[in-house]
């Protein structure tokens, strides 16, 4: 057997993904939940896609960012674009969406959004829970004219909570990274290009209260609440405005990119 060409990898993708699934499912109203503190931990942090996506940013063009989030890259992106449509299933992400004049925030899973294409799509993140990834993928393609942008970590998230499943002795199931996605993309007949990037990540937290339900949430039955505070408290650090700081150091994400099929 051929260790790559004779693998199914939108299989092994599906895999991954069920696989922590099932060791923590994704209960109702997740996103909702952490909206406030993920915007927290993003302010202030640097971005190294808008940089990257430079070259591509005309007056003239439009975007689609799927998987918006609080508008951390549609924002800035609708100040250098004509238009750009913001795709979010989460109520709470898009209640923290600033407005602009010149973007459209649609309240939709990717799969159920009905947008008009546009001649970028980028999807920043999103895909690590997305167990059918080829339609996913295809539908990126179907709404892009000029080129689409997919942007994942390639290395394990140091949040918290997966250094705490380690800590407990029940280290999680990986997520999908962008390697499992550049092998799915060779399956589906993509050639993409790639770039990668490394930038800093740390996790904000109102109180020890909200980051062990946090970590609580992520964890599902592998959480221990006495040795998970215990740890949390031990590797949370106070901020000069009153925020407890988890230093998650540096991480290495990438972007596959190509220009849509016909």
């Amino acid at each position: 057997m051929d260790p790559v060409l004779e693998v199914d990898w939108a299989a092994h993708w599906r895999a991954l993904v069920e696989a922590r699934e099932r060791e923590a499912p994704q209960p109702d109203g997740f996103w909702d939940r952490r909206a406030e503190r993920f915007s927290r931990s993003l302010g202030g942090q640097s971005d190294p896609l808008l940089q990257f996506l430079e070259p591509w940013l005309k007056p003239s063009l439009t975007l689609i960012d799927v998987g918006a989030g609080i508008g951390r890259h549609a924002v800035p992106l609708a100040a250098r674009l004509d238009w750009v449509t913001a795709v979010e299933p989460s109520a709470g992400m898009r209640d923290l969406i600033p407005h602009a004049d010149n973007m459209t925030v649609v309240a939709s899973s990717w799969m159920e959004a009905d947008v008009a294409p546009a001649d970028l799509v980028l999807c920043s993140h999103v895909l690590y829970s997305v167990a059918d990834v080829v339609p996913f993928l295809r539908k990126l393609e179907q709404a892009a004219r000029q080129r689409v942008f997919v942007v994942l970590r390639d290395a394990p998230h140091p949040r918290p909570a997966e250094l705490l499943a380690a800590h407990l002795g029940g280290a999680r199931s990986r997520e999908p990274w962008l390697r499992d996605l550049f092998l799915v993309l060779r399956q589906m007949g993509v050639a993409p290009d790639c770039a990668m990037f490394s930038h800093p990540v740390a996790h904000r937290f109102a109180s020890l209260e909200e980051a062990v339900a946090d970590s609580r949430e992520l964890l599902g039955p592998a959480w221990d609440e006495g040795r998970g505070r215990r740890w949390l408290e031990a590797n949370l650090r106070p901020d000069q405005d009153g925020m407890l700081v988890h230093q998650g150091g540096t991480v290495t994400s990438g972007v596959l990119h190509w220009t849509p099929r016909t």
